[in-house]
């Protein structure tokens, strides 16, 4: 096989855009949610927006390192640079850690949502299938996986305002439906046991799923390798994160909760496919399947890209095998694609021995992951910070809001996240599995990565990309 040297800058700011607003709407917020909203009740709305401001100082740490330098690797390349070769290698396998397990979840929702039109199928038969699928348009050209993520974002997008639109509709002018007698408005966030009906302690529960929703959003810093024009479109994905928070988040779930009451909306399959079709409106709910089944596979499209995008990072750097820098005729680090597909054969593997459970666990391991992730890329922002002088961050072309106290206090929130998941019996596992991973990962590095530096072996920088 003909082998390409470097990554392709094949990315236009249109795809960008959409991966942006794709990586906001996922299996977080179409089936995750639903767990959240029993924890909190309607206060999972305060979560959210609590969360999502924490997720901006994130995404704008990493969107002043993706313009100062966009490289491929991105945060973990960026790790290695300012804390060290064992913090990049730590963070870089993380996120790619964080990419098989969120993916995992995403095949999970993927055979869930199936079950909607196909309950007799066992799950494991769709999640094999989406598993070869997906991993098949991994291997086609970056413009491929562009292009496919552009209209599935777009159909997402769409069906969100759809939705939005007609749940404010409903609670306008009234819904009559014969058979129905389902009482709509405002009043279903405060009959229900008040608006915080598990009170602050169900909003800090209800962290653990609402910070998964919002992982995977920092694949636009990983976007930066393969961006036409970096500098301009990276700012413009970044700055739109609030509103989309704002829109397909809060508004999105504050209609939900208005339409059918907290209490029911259960974890069978999507709660928006619920509610409708509980209100009786078939059609409707037939349709918001499409859209929820086309969010899983963009997500595990995603995930695939971020991490195949980390692991090649990683082994320009000589963190990963060398194999994991070999590039296809189509400019894709193919042998990373595969890898992760064998990964995620663990996920049919999960969902033949334990349907029932498997979401949940999943959602909790990928929320530890996500968060260590931000606060490494935190973390390596202030120390980029520290080691420029007054005139280079004078010259910054994005550089990130309220330092240096936006950045300290989203630190300080991941710290707290990880509390919450010690704290509470459900998520407890989770975190003992993130602490064993991080503890494997120095392991490794003390035995495979530093003894070769001991002995002369250089740590490769990665090629200059092509513009």
């Amino acid at each position: 096989m003909q082998q390409a040297q470097e990554l392709k800058r094949g990315l236009t700011a249109r795809h960008i855009r959409f991966m942006a607003l794709g990586s906001a709407i996922g299996t977080g917020l179409f089936y995750g949610s639903a767990s959240a909203i029993q924890m909190a009740g309607p206060a999972v709305l305060l979560a959210y927006l609590i969360g999502g401001a924490a997720v901006f100082m994130v995404m704008r740490a990493l969107g002043e390192m993706a313009v100062h330098n966009p490289v491929a690797g991105s945060f973990g390349h960026y790790a290695t640079t300012y804390l060290g070769p064992m913090a990049g290698f730590i963070l870089g396998w993380t996120y790619a850690f964080e990419m098989v397990i969120v993916a995992i979840a995403d095949v999970t929702a993927f055979g869930i949502y199936m079950g909607f039109w196909f309950p007799e199928v066992a799950r494991w038969i769709w999640v094999l299938g989406i598993v070869f699928l997906i991993g098949g348009l991994n291997l086609c050209n970056v413009k491929v996986f562009g292009e496919m993520e552009f209209w599935l974002s777009l159909l997402k997008v769409g069906a969100i305002v759809a939705m939005i639109l007609a749940g404010l509709g409903i609670m306008a002018f009234g819904f009559s439906q014969v058979g129905v007698d389902q009482p709509v408005g405002l009043s279903n966030l405060v009959e229900h046991g008040g608006f915080m009906p598990n009170g602050i302690g169900g909003v800090i529960a209800s962290f653990a799923v609402v910070m998964f929703a919002f992982g995977g959003i920092e694949i636009i810093g990983v976007t930066a390798g393969e961006a036409k024009d970096p500098h301009r479109v990276i700012p413009k994905a970044i700055n739109a994160v609030p509103l989309r928070i704002l829109l397909f988040y809060v508004l999105t779930l504050f209609v939900l909760m208005c339409l059918y009451p907290w209490p029911q909306i259960g974890s069978q399959g999507s709660p928006f496919v619920q509610i409708f079709s509980n209100l009786g409106i078939g059609s409707a709910a037939a349709v918001l399947n499409v859209v929820v089944i086309s969010a899983a596979v963009s997500a595990i499209n995603s995930d695939i890209f971020g991490a195949g995008r980390m692991m090649y990072g990683l082994s320009q750097q000589g963190h990963a095998p060398r194999g994991f820098g070999k590039l296809s005729r189509h400019g894709v680090p193919w042998l990373t694609v595969v890898v992760m597909g064998c990964a995620l054969l663990l996920g049919v593997l999960l969902n033949y021995l334990m349907p029932e459970d498997v979401f949940l666990l999943i959602a909790s391991i990928a929320t530890f992951a996500t968060v260590w992730v931000w606060m490494m890329i935190l973390v390596t922002q202030v120390a980029m910070r520290r080691s420029m002088t007054r005139e280079q961050v004078a010259e910054l072309k994005f550089p990130v809001p309220f330092w240096p106290y936006g950045p300290a206090m989203a630190i300080a929130f991941m710290l707290f996240i990880f509390g919450v998941l010690g704290y509470f019996p459900d998520s407890q596992p989770a975190l003992v599995v993130g602490v064993v991973w991080v503890v494997f990962l120095v392991a490794s590095y003390l035995l495979w990565c530093k003894p070769r530096a001991g002995r002369g072996e250089p740590v490769r920088e990665p090629a200059e990309l092509q513009r």
